[in-house]
C-alpha cells in the first residue's frame, strides 16, 4: 500500500495517508491511457465544420466560353475548383466525431492514470482547501507554499472562493471529485488533491 504525506495550504508536512493499491497502485496500462485520452478530445468536437463543393456553390450553370477556337484553355464552369470563388475538393461536411469506452475501461483508464502520477510523484495531498474570500493571490500563496506551477487542483466539494480565486491563474484547473478525468490527470506536472477528495475517490473505485 502506497503511503503519501499530508500537507497543509502553508505547505507544512501535517501527517500521512495510505492509498489504496486497487486504486493508486495498479499496472499502468498505456494503451487504455491513449484510448481515453483520444475518446476525451474527440468526444469535446463540434464538427460543425463546412465548405461548398462546385455543385453547391451558386451559379456557374452555363460554359464562360465555347468549347474551341478562343485560345483559352477550355472550362466547363467558373464555378470549378480551380476558379476564384469556386468549389472545394473533398470539401469538409459536418460529422459526429464522438467515440465510446465501455464503463470498465474508463475506470482502468482513471485508475492507471492515478497510479502513474503516484508513481512519478506527481499526486500532492492536501488536508483541506478552503478560502475566506475570493483572492487569486491567496490560491497562488497555496501554489507557491506547495512549490506547484502547472496543477489540476482535486477539490472534494465546489468550494466557491478557492474555483474563482484560481480561475485567472494560468496552467492552473480546478475540478470537483465527479469532474476526475484521464486527460487533467495526465496534462499537467501535479495533481493537488485535498485528502477528503483523495477519500471519495477510493470509495467509489476502490
Amino acid at each position: 500500500m502506497a503511503n503519501v504525506s499530508v500537507f497543509d495550504m502553508q505547505g507544512k508536512e501535517v501527517g500521512k495517508m495510505d492509498l489504496a493499491d486497487s486504486v493508486f497502485g495498479v499496472e499502468v496500462n498505456e494503451h487504455l491511457l491513449h484510448l481515453a485520452v483520444v475518446a476525451q478530445l474527440a468526444n469535446k468536437r463540434q464538427g460543425t465544420q463546412k465548405a461548398l463543393t462546385r455543385s453547391e456553390v451558386s451559379g456557374g450553370g452555363r460554359k464562360p466560353w465555347r468549347q474551341k477556337g478562343t485560345g483559352h484553355a477550355r472550362q466547363g464552369s467558373i464555378r470549378a475548383p480551380q476558379w476564384k470563388g469556386g468549389g472545394v475538393v473533398f470539401a469538409p461536411t459536418p460529422r459526429d466525431y464522438t467515440t465510446t469506452m465501455n464503463k470498465k475501461e474508463k475506470r482502468a483508464a482513471l485508475k492507471s492514470a492515478l497510479s502513474n502520477a503516484v508513481l512519478e510523484n506527481k499526486l500532492i495531498v492536501v488536508d483541506e482547501i478552503k478560502f475566506p474570500e475570493i483572492k487569486t493571490k491567496n490560491f497562488q500563496a497555496m501554489l507557491d507554499a506547495l512549490k506547484v506551477n502547472k496543477a489540476f487542483v482535486l477539490l472534494d466539494s465546489a468550494d466557491k472562493n478557492a474555483v474563482l480565486s484560481a480561475r485567472n491563474i494560468e496552467d492552473v484547473k480546478t475540478a470537483g471529485v465527479n469532474e476526475l478525468n484521464v486527460y487533467d490527470v495526465l496534462k499537467y506536472q501535479t495533481v493537488v488533491a485535498t485528502k477528503a477528495a483523495v477519500e471519495k475517490i477510493q470509495e467509489v473505485y476502490a
